[in-house]
């Protein structure tokens, strides 16, 4: 059972200075008075009642917070404390300070295979134990696999994010919609009953991006994106693989497979020879295989601006549906204050959307139509 402490958070931790946003929270850096210890503050936002459109079902917190209070793995990210008051509950989670693996992967001149392989071996490690705890997190996504300290010699891979994972019990069905189109399985856009093998389709689908800079499925709508992976409509396209293994190939095809019972497990990935090589030619053929770089850095920029389009859309949204509650039932698009983000930061209603990656002035009307549109670093 989850465990909320109906204490106040700053009696202690130091509420320091804000490392992002989303819809209905903020992340802040705190810093815990007995120790000095700094750790994230995710501070969400709680519906006050029912008929509320503004912050999140507490309900809806209670499996995330109860998942992160059953896990301790290296690769999975560590929830210290949990406080609640009427409007809002703050998880005090580990600070992941090294930025998401996408990212610093895209600021290399080259990867080699082996070197991709050994930041997919510990998120298949942390994947591994969630399943073995019948639990899958169902949002797997570059935003949401992160470092702990890109400085190190060997950076540490953190799994972030469990708004949308499930714990599944004996002879439960369950079935969910939610998810980000180009990373989830067939059988969540079917409505079918699912299960932890919802996780490996997203791990190929990201390994695929990984290796090509492509993303398998990815069409010009979300309707054209799920229809790609309704009828399986990916290839490996030769100029955007050439310097990929036939090993690296194989675990894909592997894993995105539409009958969800024929998909590797994480386990099995772990031992599949692209991840854990047998002979000394699937070694040497690992280590003459490269990324393809420039397509690489051609993905990640765009999915930083597309990120960073969908936030301060987002915090538009915000502005206007907060003055419908303070009583105004159809709002004159003129007279609704725009949301102005000032190198990451919203400064209309302090809707804050600070995106790493991104270094522009973004400038949003009243309309949701932009003047000047992000450019990423």
């Amino acid at each position: 059972m989850a465990v909320f402490k109906p204490e106040n958070v700053e009696d202690f931790y130091e509420i320091g200075e804000v490392l992002g946003s989303g819809h209905f929270a903020q992340v802040r850096q705190v810093r815990e008075r007995a120790t000095g210890t700094c750790w994230a503050g995710k501070f969400l936002k709680i519906r006050k009642n029912t008929c509320s459109r503004l912050g999140l079902d507490r309900s809806s917190l209670e499996q995330e917070v109860e998942i992160l209070q059953a896990v301790q793995h290296p690769n999975i990210v560590t929830l210290k404390d949990v406080f609640e008051s009427r409007a809002e509950v703050v998880l005090i989670l580990e600070l992941v300070s090294g930025g998401e693996l996408f990212d610093f992967i895209a600021e290399k001149e080259n990867l080699l295979e082996s070197e991709a392989i050994e930041f997919m071996k510990q998120i298949l490690e942390g994947l591994g134990f969630l399943h073995s705890k019948n639990i899958a997190h169902f949002d797997l996504k570059p935003e949401n696999i992160m470092l702990s300290d890109k400085a190190a010699p060997h950076p540490n891979i953190k799994l972030i994010d469990f708004g949308l994972a499930h714990r599944f019990h004996q002879g439960e069905e369950y079935r969910s919609t939610s998810g980000t189109p180009q990373y989830i399985a067939p059988e969540v856009m079917n409505s079918e009953p699912l299960s932890t093998a919802g996780d490996m389709w997203s791990i190929g689908v990201i390994t695929y991006i990984l290796l090509s800079g492509l993303s398998p499925f990815q069409g010009e709508t979300d309707a054209e994106t799920l229809r790609n992976i309704s009828v399986m409509n990916y290839e490996f396209a030769a100029q955007y693989f050439s310097m990929t293994s036939s090993m690296a190939k194989d675990f894909i095809q592997k894993l995105l497979v539409k009958n969800l019972n024929d998909r590797m497990t994480a386990e099995e990935c772990l031992l599949h020879p692209w991840i854990k090589p047998i002979t000394r030619k699937q070694v040497a053929k690992r280590n003459r295989s490269s990324i393809n770089m420039k397509n690489f850095k051609k993905f990640n920029a765009r999915r930083k601006w597309k990120m960073s389009y969908n936030m301060v859309w987002m915090c538009n949204r915000l502005v206007r549906l907060k003055l419908l509650c303070k009583g105004s039932s159809d709002p004159d698009p003129l007279q609704v204050p725009s949301a102005c983000c000032l190198r990451g930061e919203v400064v209309e209603e302090c809707f804050e959307c600070t995106m790493s990656g991104v270094s522009a002035i973004l400038l949003w009307s009243a309309t949701e139509e932009p003047r000047k549109r992000p450019k990423t670093m």
